[in-house]
């Protein structure tokens, strides 16, 4: 804090009853002095109706100053004195009409009925979810036409991206792919056979694992582990590159955003998928086996001859029919959302979350659509 002999210390010095000379450095080292030397020149000022304010013995002035300046002009303002600004240089001048005082008090405003705040929260997630809609099917077709252009020109077609990609989102896949879907079946199995044992027919703990996992749980747990490994390191491969104008490098570059960057990945996760699921089927199956051999006395040999006559090709057929479209499904969302990133990593990080969630629920609602499919035509 400044000390209050100094000579250069803020004070304000009256001339007269309607003038007001502020001297001395009008700066934050005085910030406790100014706020006593602001409200003076409130409390001397309201005893006028008009008051000038001689700014010619200020030696300093930052941007402390001239706000507590500012805030008194208010003040008295408000009370219905006239202030003017007397011998301030220019550059005072320009400080002050650039900090310019604004009260920054809270305003009450009335409370919102909660049922109305419901309802346009509601309304709004439903623009939201129509607008994102309206994305995919518009990033679909211009899936679709790149694919024309590579169907038309075959050398347009990046091969070696395509294997790329193939071995990163499914043979690395696999692994993970193939111990989740071993756990989940020797969980269901266990389930399975201890809930028939009351009904003596732990047998069919067989059917249900066969049924189960190669018509819905197979595909749907290993699109849902490919939303969120694969499917989000597209989003943030795709939304990095934005970020650094990668994207931009190439459209200068004439080169095909949809060449280089959408096909291979789509084209990737569309021909893995179905791999990865046929893979993880038999490994829930195993797992349902082992589980069955220690828990239930169902060996191997028995297993496999109940599995045989539990399913049939169809059964197997479902869970692969699904799988590539779930695979576009995620690969058109990851990119799209990748796509929509802005510069920052706040926005990266938004988009990537916004990935993996939208892309696990429209592999849910796929699922069920195709179960009603089936359902109707009795496959």
């Amino acid at each position: 804090m400044a000390d209050p002999t100094d000579p250069h210390a803020p004070n304000v010095e009256p001339s007269n009853d309607r003038r007001l000379s502020l001297v001395g450095d009008w700066t934050l080292i005085a910030q406790r002095q100014l706020e006593a030397k602001a409200q003076q020149i409130v409390d001397r000022g309201k005893l006028a109706q008009a008051l000038t304010l001689d700014l010619g013995g200020v030696t300093r002035l930052d941007t402390a100053g001239a706000w507590l300046i500012n805030r008194a002009r208010r003040q008295l303002a408000e009370a219905g004195v006239n202030v003017e600004i007397n011998r301030a240089r220019a550059e005072y001048l320009t400080l002050l009409n650039e900090t310019s005082y604004r009260d920054f008090g809270p305003k009450s405003r009335p409370r919102p009925l909660l049922t109305l705040d419901l309802i346009a929260d509601l309304g709004e997630s439903v623009v939201i979810g129509c607008n994102e809609f309206y994305r995919g099917v518009s990033f679909l077709g211009e899936f679709a036409a790149t694919l024309v252009r590579v169907v038309v020109a075959p050398s347009r077609f990046r091969l070696t991206s395509l294997v790329y990609h193939m071995e990163t989102m499914g043979l690395r896949s696999a692994p993970i792919i193939m111990l989740i879907n071993f756990l989940v079946g020797g969980i269901v199995a266990q389930q399975g056979i201890f809930q028939l044992q009351r009904f003596g027919a732990s047998s069919y703990a067989v059917n249900l694992i066969g049924i189960l996992v190669l018509r819905e749980l197979g595909v749907l747990l290993t699109a849902i582990m490919v939303a969120g490994r694969s499917g989000s390191a597209i989003t943030a491969e795709i939304g990095s590159m934005k970020m650094r104008e990668e994207i931009d490098a190439l459209s200068v570059m004439g080169l095909s955003t949809g060449e280089v960057l959408i096909l291979p990945r789509i084209l990737a996760l569309v021909l893995s998928l179905p791999i990865l699921t046929f893979i993880a089927d038999m490994s829930a199956l195993a797992g349902g086996m082992l589980t069955s051999w220690t828990y239930g006395g169902i060996s191997p040999v028995a297993f496999l001859s109940l599995l045989k006559g539990a399913i049939a090709l169809r059964t197997f057929l479902v869970g692969e029919i699904k799988a590539p479209f779930m695979a576009l499904v995620i690969g058109l969302i990851a990119t799209m959302d990748g796509f929509a990133t802005r510069g920052s990593a706040e926005s990266l990080g938004r988009q990537v979350t916004a990935s993996v969630v939208k892309s696990i629920f429209m592999v849910i609602v796929l699922d069920g659509l195709f179960a009603i499919f089936f359902a109707s035509i009795e496959y």
